[in-house]
């Protein structure tokens, strides 16, 4: 019988008890449990930057992992908790948009509040809610718990408003969702909507005030001065340096818009 697999993410970093602490609640529910960490150094409080990650990672697990998704600027307030089935996964976060880029992905089949008090601690810390809401509940469902026991089933969970790619004046215009830690621009435009509309065709890139030389195809290609674009392992665009930083280079910003005309 294969073990159940729990995913943690949260912004609680490591030099605190509380990634720890979660899965040590994880553990006496369930454990069996195989628990692996996508990553505890989200910037705190940032959904949108944990809501990209969580997309980024979670396709690569097993089916039937649970994912448990703590990064919370609302805890202790009237946000609600919930669990949620994506069909192949399942995951247990607060309610304030974290799973949007999940759910623009795949779609929930079910998502429930979390209101069964069985499946809680005793007792609910206002303040840390990820150990004593979340991870239980978590840990339930890789237990076996049915989602649909963790309490009543809602459909107007919250999203955010994370930035699409547009199509106009005969120009692509994305902008930089997230910068990694090597300094990578990582742009909301696929590769899917850059190959359609440059069609085999030479394009200009712009990020910010900046233009961007190349299109190449690994990092390594970019010469010393140079600043490029590429295709990361998310497959969408990004602006790079060879073994340097691109944000230290070009000092732009999470946000910044990004034009691919062609040439």
């Amino acid at each position: 019988m294969t073990r159940p697999l729990v995913a943690l993410m949260s912004d609680f970093g490591s030099r605190d008890h509380y990634a720890g602490t979660m899965k040590g609640v994880v553990l006496q529910v369930c454990p069996e449990a195989t628990l692996v960490d996508i990553s505890h150094d989200i910037p705190p409080h940032d959904l949108q930057f944990a809501a990209l990650e969580l997309a980024a990672a979670c396709k690569y697990f097993p089916v039937g992992s649970v994912f448990l998704v703590v990064v919370d600027p609302g805890v202790g307030s009237g946000r609600r908790g919930l669990a949620a089935d994506t069909g192949d996964y399942r995951f247990v976060a607060p309610d304030n948009g974290v799973l949007t880029a999940v759910f623009q992905e795949t779609p929930p089949k079910r998502v429930v509040e979390l209101t069964e008090r069985r499946y809680a601690r005793p007792t609910v810390s206002r303040t840390f809610e990820g150990r004593d809401r979340f991870a239980p509940a978590a840990a339930w469902l890789a237990k076996g718990v049915q989602l649909s026991a963790l309490g009543r089933p809602f459909t107007d969970y919250q999203e955010l408003d994370i930035p699409v790619v547009q199509l106009e004046d005969e120009r692509l215009t994305g902008v930089v969702l997230r910068i990694d830690r090597f300094g990578n621009l990582v742009t909301n435009i696929d590769r899917k909507h850059f190959d359609k509309f440059a069609a085999g065709g030479s394009i200009d890139i712009r990020v910010g005030e900046h233009a961007v030389g190349r299109l190449v195809e690994t990092y390594t290609d970019i010469a010393e001065n140079e600043i490029c674009a590429l295709f990361g392992g998310t497959e969408h665009l990004e602006i790079a340096a060879n073994a340097t930083s691109a944000v230290a280079r070009l000092g732009v910003e999470r946000g910044a818009r990004v034009v691919v005309s062609r040439g």
